[in-house]
């Protein structure tokens, strides 16, 4: 078998009939601003999810954890395709076969782990409702495993290419969107991640079934009002979680199967454009999993209206409260005193003065907050 490690970037490209222009077209000029404009707001968005998330305690459950990995997963993707941005068009011509393998490798890790993210968070959903519970018993140590394992799938498909299923040795099988990958390769990535879909489908869908059926038995004790805003903010989340996958994915996934079977079609007319709509799923994703989260929401505020809070008196304060684990202790230690004291006491006036003590209490663990 024939290798080719030696050979350039340009003798792969021109095989694949994938021209690499010497100067800077209009179109190279338009997907480069267009890709720089989603890296950063990818990273942007991704980045004040994750600050939300550390930085207040409301969030420290599971679905919480997932949701900052998969923040870090697209922030990870954002900075990857600010790479690419600056390893296209005409600077193509100067990477080595290796650090195209890691160019690419990079996009395929970072999208890989996207991907395997938003599975994880379904199933974890899935689990929650149907357990009727508002957050999952895993434990830290689960969730740790959890997120572990999805980067390592990760990895392991950004490096399947460089490790051999690559088209370097047998240069009839290289396809035109990736010259430098195997058809076939293309045509597993697509399958798997429309598998991937299809399941996210069917998790949402018996979801929706499930609590339409079961505000269906409680709306003979509650309100047809109530009934019908529950299922239509369902649907209304579930049609923007599947509609985002759908419009942002479909598009290149069905041009990674067409350059994998068939040999005669023009898949690179739409290429570029349909990799940076692709990548638009990774700003998409904090706005449908954590902005439509009221506190979420006010978090984003507090951390993006900081430095305007710096200026204000000590006793203001925003409807969101970054509570320390040593705050959280000593306002636990202040009721238990109080309950202790009404407790000994028995009288109003003994209880109010506990109130009193625990207000004031309160006062000073909130000014020490701000």
């Amino acid at each position: 078998m024939d290798c080719h490690y030696n050979e350039s970037i340009t003798f792969f490209y021109n095989l694949s009939k994938k021209n690499i222009s010497d100067t800077w077209r209009t179109k190279d000029v338009v997907v480069v601003s267009m890709g720089l404009l989603v890296c950063f707001f990818v990273i942007f968005a991704n980045i004040l999810v994750m600050m939300a998330i550390f930085m207040n305690r409301r969030f420290h459950y599971p679905i919480y954890y997932l949701l900052g990995n998969l923040a870090a997963a697209d922030l990870f993707s954002g900075i990857s395709y600010l790479y690419l941005m600056f390893h296209t068009g005409p600077w193509t011509i100067k990477l080595s076969i290796y650090q195209w393998f890691v160019r690419q490798g990079l996009i395929d890790t970072s999208l890989t782990a996207s991907v395997i993210n938003l599975m994880a968070i379904a199933l974890e959903r899935h689990q929650t409702i149907f357990t009727m519970q508002l957050h999952s018993k895993m434990t830290n140590h689960r969730v740790v495993l959890l997120i572990i394992g999805i980067w390592v799938i990760a990895i392991v498909m950004g490096l399947v290419p460089t490790m051999g299923w690559h088209c370097v040795c047998n240069i009839q099988k290289c396809s035109n969107m990736a010259p430098l990958y195997s058809r076939s390769y293309l045509v597993f990535w697509a399958v798997l991640n429309l598998l991937t879909f299809t399941v996210m489908v069917a998790v949402y869908t018996r979801i929706f079934i499930y609590v339409r059926r079961k505000n269906h038995r409680m709306s003979q004790h509650t309100s047809q009002v109530k009934h019908k805003e529950t299922v239509f903010n369902l649907m209304k989340t579930v049609v923007m979680i599947l509609g985002c996958f759908v419009v942002c994915w479909t598009p290149g996934l069905v041009l990674l199967l067409l350059d994998g079977l068939c040999e005669t079609c023009n898949v690179l007319t739409y290429e570029k454009f349909f990799l940076v709509l692709a990548e638009c799923n990774s700003f998409m994703n904090p706005i449908i999993y954590s902005y439509r989260d009221k506190d979420m929401r006010d978090t984003f505020k507090r951390i993006l209206c900081y430095p305007c809070r710096r200026s204000q008196q000590t006793g203001e304060h925003s409807g969101v409260r970054f509570n320390t684990l040593e705050q959280e202790r000593r306002r636990r230690v202040l009721q238990e005193s109080w309950v202790a004291r009404r407790a000994r006491g028995g009288g109003d006036g003994q209880a109010n003065g506990g109130q009193v003590v625990l207000k004031e209490g309160e006062k000073m663990l909130d000014s020490s907050e701000s």
